[in-house]
């Protein structure tokens, strides 16, 4: 009988198998095969999902462009899943680890690439080596919110990272949008999306096993990393996850199987959010509490909400976290920004006033 991990301090449920190992494939459900590929990150794999597709099988994203995940795929290929013909291949957004390999599995297989238009789109843009005046403009509004110009200049090069990170992408690709309908084999799926972590990040969710593919709106243990649409400085990612993901719980009963795209799949989908959305709250409290005492930059609002982060790749994760809840507390009449110099200061609107 198949053993049930339940996490008592956090509600949820753990009912699959252990997580495989690097090159090897873990059965979920009968026709629902798990591997993992290697990530150069904290959170150091991806969860790869594999779905009969008639004589074939269809796979949920792809992994990043490194030596070692290629040769975590290549172990897959010539182990576990020798003889494996892929159908279609999905990305659920466009960041490096779930697209990074789209095109060399759509041109090994002679599959399609089914993603939403935001995903392709961005990711064709994003796969231009930017050019200097965009890396020093950039680096400009680091600078803007505080950060040293060190810091600011290091993070600004990071965009010259995604092009190393993906390789090209097919020509042309299957287009997937809220409300279709995906079939894959004998299972139906409907498709969602999810904002704030990624634009239109596709979610699947085949209502008769109650199964849900959420990539990376909801995980266990990890707030989603908040990011910004490529341009759009002035956005409101918090506020579009927090609606996207309400949404998507308003219409999903708790007791899914959520697979995401890193950590465990887990049971548990409606207390996972409510979690969530108590720590982001959490954080903007630390806001306004930090901009009624004194005016702030991002910066120094870093450093309250993220005292331990060092490394400057960390400190950018954190960067986006907190600018993401200024923005949104701004959204929210709560916080205004005022200018001193060539800085941006937070400050509470009363305080502004």
């Amino acid at each position: 009988m198949k053993k049930t991990f339940i996490d008592g301090a956090s509600r949820l449920e753990f009912p699959t198998p252990p997580p495989p190992a690097f090159g090897e494939v873990v059965q979920i459900r009968d026709g629902l095969l798990w591997a993992r590929l290697p990530l150069p990150y904290l959170v150091d794999h991806l969860n790869l999902y594999f779905l009969r597709d008639g004589a074939g099988w269809a796979v949920i994203d792809t992994g990043i462009r490194t030596e070692e995940a290629l040769a975590a795929w290549e172990s897959l290929l010539d182990g576990p899943l020798r003889g494996l013909r892929l159908t279609q291949v999905i990305a659920t957004h466009f960041h490096a680890d779930h697209i990074g390999l789209a095109g060399w599995l759509c041109q090994r297989f002679r599959a399609p690439l089914l993603t939403s238009l935001s995903s392709y789109m961005t990711s064709r843009v994003l796969s231009v080596p930017p050019e200097e005046a965009a890396l020093r403009s950039q680096a400009a509004f680091y600078e803007s919110h505080g950060l040293d110009q060190a810091t600011a200049q290091f993070l600004a090069s990071g965009e010259r990272d995604y092009p190393q990170r993906i390789g090209p992408l097919p020509e042309g690709y299957s287009r997937l949008a809220s409300g279709d309908v995906l079939t894959i084999g004998k299972r139906s799926f409907q498709v969602l999306s999810g904002d704030g972590h990624a634009p239109e990040q596709i979610l699947l969710y085949c209502a008769r096993e109650r199964l849900l593919f959420a990539a990376d709106q909801i995980m266990e243990k990890v707030t989603p990393n908040i990011t910004f649409p490529t341009g759009d400085r002035q956005a409101d990612p918090l506020g579009h996850f927090l609606r996207s993901t309400g949404a998507l719980c308003a219409t999903i009963p708790s007791d899914v199987l959520v697979l995401p795209g890193h950590l465990r799949p887990f049971i548990g989908l409606h207390w996972r959010f409510t979690e969530i959305e108590r720590r982001l709250e959490d954080r903007c409290a630390l806001i306004r509490d930090a901009c009624r005492q004194r005016p702030a930059s991002v910066a120094e609002l870093v450093s309250i909400l993220y005292p331990k982060q060092g490394d400057p790749r960390q400190i950018g994760f954190a960067f986006t976290e907190t600018l993401a809840a200024v923005n949104r507390l701004i959204r929210c009449g709560e916080v205004t920004t005022i200018r001193q110099g060539d800085r941006l200061l937070q400050a509470t609107s009363v305080c502004a006033a």
